[in-house]
């Protein structure tokens, strides 16, 4: 008699029929991934949960479950975050070999925040009970994410709603009182529970349906106190200045004094342009203010006293710029810093990056090779407020910090607007831009506060304090953008209590889920075996 084929039997099957498990949720996680933006897709996200859901419940172990997330996360974060291979092709011949690991690697590290979800979802029975609980276990995980090495809290669900034009302005509108997070709690739940049943298809329709109309409400509502013909004298009228300069140039550093002599060029510009837009205002002219990008400045700004002073002679008439620089600090570390200049060229403000960038501008310890040139830059001390004279209080903001919900302003010192400078440049024409776009004006509704964007390459932007779009520079264009900055609406509740909101919202879900029900739970999902 011949014996079995151990290929059919013992570990190899095993592992084949995990394997096969996960494919179907990778999958899943990948189509999920298509409704973040700039992709208006969020019609995917049931179909998605629903093939996740649909594993877990089946899985026979808790084991098995959580693979299943895994495979879901890793699938999102693969397919998300895809545009971070282009940092490395613009330095592809001394890092040719990291191209598969940048998008790659992060869903290998963000996975887990997936798998978390899946296997504690599973200590209540199948049904609305076990969508309630997964949701609020995987928003308090993906809130979790920013104290992973330096934060990472980057395409959090709650931002595919972010769709560009009316609708996102008024799909976005919650973000005021419940957070990103709090958004990503209620499309979760909307999409595990919708394919439950007719009646749950029913209420998920209802919840959207009161969604948009509280949206609506707020937005139209808020139309009056968000205009710029209620802003204050001190107001400014912004020149964002969007130089377009390739990141091969930048870093090549070849042809610093023709980048430079470009964003003199364009500042000269946007100041004339602002003074003309200052002088149309009721009652005395405005305050003019040009932004540059991140790092904008091909040199170290506060040590170049000739520079500041072409800079402030080609925006004669303007009361203060924000220029995006590198500086060296007393400990002789590296900065990615913004400073602020007043018409005279002296540097009045100078405001240092807190929340760097993992892998890019911070390396974890762990590491073996050294990836990030010269072992990376040192933080700041996190949101100031900047009170130069004769403006509106400025809460600066430099590229990527700007994702972080709750994180963004000083909460002692509440400014009147925000400003960002960036330099996306690294990630080419890609979803990365526009999914950092998206950060940038839910950060708008959140805080209630108005958004100048001085992007490298675009998108340069202003946001009012709804998040409607006041004027735009898109990708790949050299020009200004010259807008007078609408007035801040009154703090928003999530501005007065931040995170402590969606953190609130899970930990009641979660204790709905796990309290038990009189009602029985209803499931349209076959589980083949218990929990």
């Amino acid at each position: 008699m011949s014996s079995p084929d151990r290929r059919t039997t013992g570990p190899f099957r095993r592992i084949g029929l995990v394997l096969r498990g996960m494919g179907w949720p990778l999958l899943a996680g990948g189509l999920a991934a298509l409704a973040f933006p700039p992709l208006p897709l969020l019609p995917l996200l049931p179909f998605a949960f629903l093939v996740l859901m649909r594993a877990i419940d089946r899985a026979p172990t808790t084991l098995r479950a959580a693979l299943a997330g895994f495979a879901f996360g890793f699938g999102v974060h693969a397919v998300g975050l895809y545009w971070l291979i282009n940092a490395i092709l613009i330095r592809a011949s001394e890092f040719w070999w990291f191209v598969p690991f940048p998008s790659l690697g992060c869903a290998l590290i963000l996975a887990p925040f997936a798998a978390v979800p899946a296997a504690v979802c599973r200590c209540v029975p199948a049904g609305w009970r076990r969508c309630v609980l997964f949701a609020a276990v995987w928003t308090l995980c993906d809130m979790g994410r920013q104290f992973l090495f330096s934060g990472f809290t980057w395409n959090p669900l709650g931002s595919d709603w972010a769709i560009h034009g009316l609708v996102g302005d008024i799909m976005i509108q919650p973000a005021a009182w419940l957070g990103v997070d709090g958004l990503t709690l209620v499309t979760v739940i909307l999409a595990l529970t919708m394919p439950l049943g007719r009646r749950a298809l029913m209420a998920g329709a209802f919840v959207v349906m009161l969604w948009a109309g509280a949206g609506a409400l707020r937005f139209y509502g808020l139309a009056s106190q968000a205009d710029v013909a209620a802003a204050g004298p001190t107001a400014p009228v912004v020149a964002l200045v969007q130089g377009n300069v390739p990141e091969q140039e930048k870093i090549s550093r070849l042809d610093m004094q023709k980048v430079f002599e470009r964003y003199l060029a364009l500042t000269h510009r946007g100041v004339t342009g602002a003074l003309e837009e200052s002088g149309r205002t009721q009652g005395a002219a405005r305050p003019v203010v040009y932004v540059w990008p991140e790092t904008a400045f091909p040199g170290v700004l506060d040590e170049d006293a000739q520079a500041r002073s072409m800079i402030v002679r080609t925006a004669e008439g303007a009361s203060a710029g924000i220029v995006g620089t590198l500086r060296i600090g007393p400990d002789q570390h590296w900065r990615n810093s913004v400073v602020g200049l007043d018409e005279t060229g002296e540097v009045a403000a100078v405001y240092d990056k807190a929340t760097l960038v993992p892998f890019g501008e911070y390396q974890p310890r762990f590491l073996p090779l050294q990836v990030v040139p010269g072992g990376g830059m040192t933080p700041g001390p996190g949101p100031r407020s900047w009170h130069l004279p004769g403006l509106e209080a400025a809460g600066p903001l430099v590229c990527y910090e700007v994702i972080f919900s709750g994180h963004v302003v000083d909460r002692h010192d509440r400014p009147g607007w925000l400003v960002n400078v960036t330099n996306d440049a690294w990630y080419g024409n890609s979803a990365g831009p526009r999914q950092h776009l998206a950060a940038v004006r839910l950060r708008a509704v959140e805080e209630g506060l108005p958004v100048a964007r001085a992007a490298n390459t675009g998108v340069s932007i202003v946001y009012d304090a709804r998040g409607h779009d006041l004027g735009r520079l898109e990708w790949g264009i050299e020009g200004v953008l010259v807008r007078t900055m609408p007035p801040a609406l009154p703090p928003t509740i999530f501005s007065r209590f931040g995170q402590k909101i969606p953190v609130a919202l899970c930990l009641l879900a979660a204790l709905l889920a796990l309290f038990p029900s009189r009602f029985p739970s209803r499931s349209g999902w076959r589980v083949r075996s218990g929990r």
